[in-house]
């Protein structure tokens, strides 16, 4: 039985700590309550610490249906996003803890789609999973045909932290692992690696990826300095399948794959870690022909870059750690992948605005 990685098992423990607090304008109260203290999942989603914070308000709240909803520092927070996919996007210098608001009133549904608690996150990764399954395989049978008790212990597993009986029903969907190049010896090993002959393995070489660009013209030299993300329109979103390319005798990384994923801002002349260019030339594609995956996006929109000489790469975090661009990728997508089998990157690009005058 697959007992995961030393990195997997770090992933699926890690935990954020937040401050939670009641927004003031529904705080009936005197005083009003303290906030409430807890350590959300990097793997989970806000609205699964509803049933814990709920309690901690409920004497303070005024009457009315509950919505709830989160915001960092006036964000309201999109709850299909990982927890530990917002913390690593809105807190480029990380914040311990991390203050949110919590609220219970007046949902912002021109930002938020709605959330029916439990259940909307729960239909939000399945779904995922499918479109996952969809990229890896080119279709999502072994989803779609889960046992109904399959599917229930495979989500009470993520929601308790069990990454040991998530990986026995995962195992069942035959989602693949990818050749380990970091290990691998000669390429022609890790191809073996990858092919696989055993059922469970990726033929594709195609993974899921997520990634969220911050971009903007603000200079900032440590991370303490950089500028608040105030809205979503300052990130952009592709949801894009990375081949993977190999070359004879040359590892496929983690710069390779940000180079396919962004090539408008990454460029032969300028492969460093902290400066990247070239000329767009970037059309991205979503899975369209998963008659139940239609909505899976939700709201989720696709970046689109224009070229930029001057672009500057100023971070890239994944699971909340910065990784060396030269990292096999393979390594990253074994160890770093969340549950629905998508690899989240977070990346903040300086783009010099064009001087007018």
């Amino acid at each position: 039985m697959d007992v995961g990685t030393v990195a997997q098992k770090y992933v699926w423990e890690g935990a954020i700590p937040l401050q939670i607090h009641l927004h003031e304008s529904e705080v009936t109260t005197l005083p009003p309550p303290p906030p409430a203290l807890i350590l959300a999942p990097r793997i989970g989603y806000l609205p699964l610490l509803v049933p814990h914070i709920k309690p901690h308000f409920s004497s303070s709240l005024p009457p009315g249906v509950d919505t709830i909803w989160f915001d960092y520092k006036g964000l309201p927070l999109k709850w299909y996003i990982p927890t530990g996919v917002l913390f690593d996007l809105l807190c480029a210098e990380p914040e311990r803890p991390w203050n949110l608001t919590v609220h219970f009133r007046g949902y912002p549904g021109h930002i938020l789609i709605p959330c029916e608690g439990e259940d909307s996150v729960k239909w939000s990764f399945i779904n995922s999973l499918k479109e996952a399954a969809y990229i890896i395989n080119g279709n999502c049978k072994n989803i779609m045909n889960m046992s109904q008790s399959d599917q229930l212990d495979l989500w009470r597993y993520v929601l308790n932290g069990n990454m040991e009986g998530y990986l026995r029903i995962a195992s069942k969907l035959k989602l693949g692992t990818l050749g380990d190049e970091y290990a691998a010896k000669s390429r022609d090993t890790v191809e073996k690696d990858v092919a696989g002959s055993s059922a469970g393995s990726s033929k594709t070489g195609r993974i899921p990826v997520r990634l969220y660009v911050w971009s903007g013209g603000e200079d900032f030299d440590s991370l303490e300095d950089a500028p608040q993300i105030a809205s979503w329109d300052n990130i952009s979103y592709i949801n894009r399948p990375i081949e993977i390319q190999r070359a004879e005798g040359k590892c496929f990384t983690l710069r390779d794959a940000l180079t396919f994923l962004l090539p408008g801002f990454f460029a032969q002349k300028l492969l460093t870690d902290d400066e990247t260019s070239r000329k767009h030339e970037d059309e991205f594609e979503r899975i369209q022909n998963l008659e139940e995956v239609e909505e899976a996006s939700c709201d989720r929109e696709e970046a689109s870059f224009g070229p930029s000489d001057k672009a500057e790469l100023k971070l890239v975090r994944i699971q909340g750690i910065e990784p060396k661009l030269e990292i096999p990728f393979s390594w990253v997508v074994n160890n770093l992948m969340n549950p629905e089998h998508f690899l989240h990157i977070c990346v903040y690009i300086r783009v010099p605005q064009p001087n007018t005058t």
